[in-house]
């Protein structure tokens, strides 16, 4: 399947008009036989992608102590100690604000609480509620894992669409990550990506291009 992939993803890169800016590159797989109804039948995973996502990755960090330090000396921009909690506890207006504009967050053990009372109810929502990690955590790790993830689930539909890469990624690095988004498929479904119906690359502001 990978040549017909690199075949779309060429197609959809050329069809595409020029913009001001790199666009993303998604793949949108509908699937088949697949009762959404059934608990058993819903996922949601995260997935490192082999070449990374192309565009950067904005990560909010929740912790105290030397794993806050350490997230500030790997570059993270949003650094949330137990007192900057409270105050979004109080302020929603500018939890819904962090929570919009950072696709992931990692949180100290056991700050876990404190996040769930007061960032809970705009993060879970989102599916954004963080990552869990012991104290002693290599911060530098845990960022540069989560600058080549992606979440994939089901849940109210039997599809999935995620990003793979940007359009100044070569055609072959795409298709590898799309290739490491269908083995999650692989894993949830029961007949794999056999139970594949129809699979769709586009590009951000592009027309969907048919895989297969």
């Amino acid at each position: 399947m990978t040549q017909e992939i690199m075949e779309a993803v060429k197609k959809a890169k050329e069809e595409s008009k020029p913009r001001n800016f790199t666009q993303s590159i998604d793949v949108i797989v509908n699937i088949n036989d697949l009762d959404i109804k059934k608990p058993e039948n819903r996922f949601d995973e995260e997935v490192a992608l082999p070449n990374g996502r192309g565009k950067e990755v904005k990560i909010g960090f929740i912790a105290d102590g030397e794993l806050a330090v350490q997230a500030k000396n790997a570059g993270i921009d949003l650094v949330v100690t137990k007192e900057d909690l409270e105050e979004y506890g109080k302020n929603r207006k500018q939890a819904k604000k962090i929570a919009n504009s950072h696709d992931f967050f990692i949180a100290q053990v056991d700050m876990m609480p404190l996040v769930g009372r007061f960032l809970g109810p705009v993060l879970g929502p989102r599916k954004k509620m963080p990552k869990p990690v012991p104290a002693n955590a290599k911060a530098e790790l845990l960022i540069e894992r989560l600058k080549s993830t992606v979440k994939i689930g089901v849940k109210d539909q039997a599809s999935i669409q995620t990003l793979v890469g940007t359009q100044d990624m070569s055609d072959e690095q795409i298709a590898e990550n799309i290739e490491a988004v269908l083995t999650v498929l692989d894993r949830n479904l029961e007949k794999g990506r056999n139970q594949i119906k129809s699979m769709f690359v586009k590009t951000t502001m592009g027309s969907v291009v048919r895989v297969i």
